[in-house]
């Protein structure tokens, strides 16, 4: 699978079945719905689909992940086949991951089956998780419970500036397309997140009203005239459990 990487203040060059948790608006409806982006162009410009990583043996376990490279288990591989093939029909004119091993692993399939070239921005890491990486939430609970009340990792990132920077590049990758075309964003849940909800302009202390993401689960957010709206929230996998460093 080629990867085109570029550093975070670059810009790389441009090339569903399951409930949605928002009920704001209706969504692509699944692989039988999701008739290509020119089927749906006139409701929102351009559309982006902010796909979580599949599951990896420290999220069956429970342990922070934050920026330590943990690839896919067997169990993540099989989910990004299975989403793989209904993104696909959403006929995606560019896909984009973070550069850890679990996103472009997750990106691999939906690669294949688009001919599409991944491109790769740091800025779609997950949260740094500083001293809680590679953890339990027991293990946390008990050595940081003061930060763990207040979901602040010791020597990590905060809210704020992931969602900073990851809102930082949905906004660029959202520049690069044309409009009635979408993207698929492949990253963490936390990043996705944090940067959704920054994008659509909520205020920090709301932040919290938009769920995680479960493995493999994506959101859709459509960009109009300059607005951003909530299409389709934690699609695809739905009853799956959320197992997360998110919250």
């Amino acid at each position: 699978m080629p990867i085109v990487g570029h550093d975070a203040t670059g810009r790389a060059p441009s090339g569903a079945s399951g409930a949605s948790g928002a009920g704001v608006a209706p969504g692509p409806g699944g692989p039988a719905g999701s008739a290509g982006a020119g089927a749906r162009g006139h409701d929102h410009s351009v559309r982006l689909v902010l796909w979580r990583h599949g599951q990896t043996r420290w999220n069956a376990e429970g342990r922070f992940q934050g920026q330590s490279d943990i690839p896919l288990d067997p169990v993540g591989e099989q989910q990004a086949d299975r989403a793989a093939r209904l993104l696909a029909a959403l006929q995606p004119s560019a896909i984009y991951s973070s550069d850890l091993a679990r996103a472009t692993m997750t990106a691999a399939p939906l690669a294949r089956l688009t001919g599409l070239t991944v491109m790769s921005d740091k800025d779609l890491r997950e949260r740094y998780g500083g001293l809680w990486e590679g953890l339990t939430d027991t293990e946390i609970r008990a050595r940081y419970p003061v930060e763990h009340s207040q979901w602040r990792p010791p020597e990590g990132e905060t809210s704020a500036a992931v969602a900073e920077r990851a809102c930082a590049a949905l906004e660029r990758i959202a520049d690069t397309l044309t409009p009635g075309t979408l993207a698929v964003v492949v990253s963490h849940g936390a990043a996705l997140r944090l940067g959704a909800a920054r994008l659509l302009g909520l205020p920090e202390e709301l932040w919290g009203v938009i769920g995680p993401l479960a493995n493999c689960a994506w959101s859709v957010l459509g960009r109009r005239r300059g607005r951003w709206r909530l299409i389709e929230h934690n699609a695809g996998t739905l009853p799956a459990p959320v197992l997360s460093d998110d919250r």
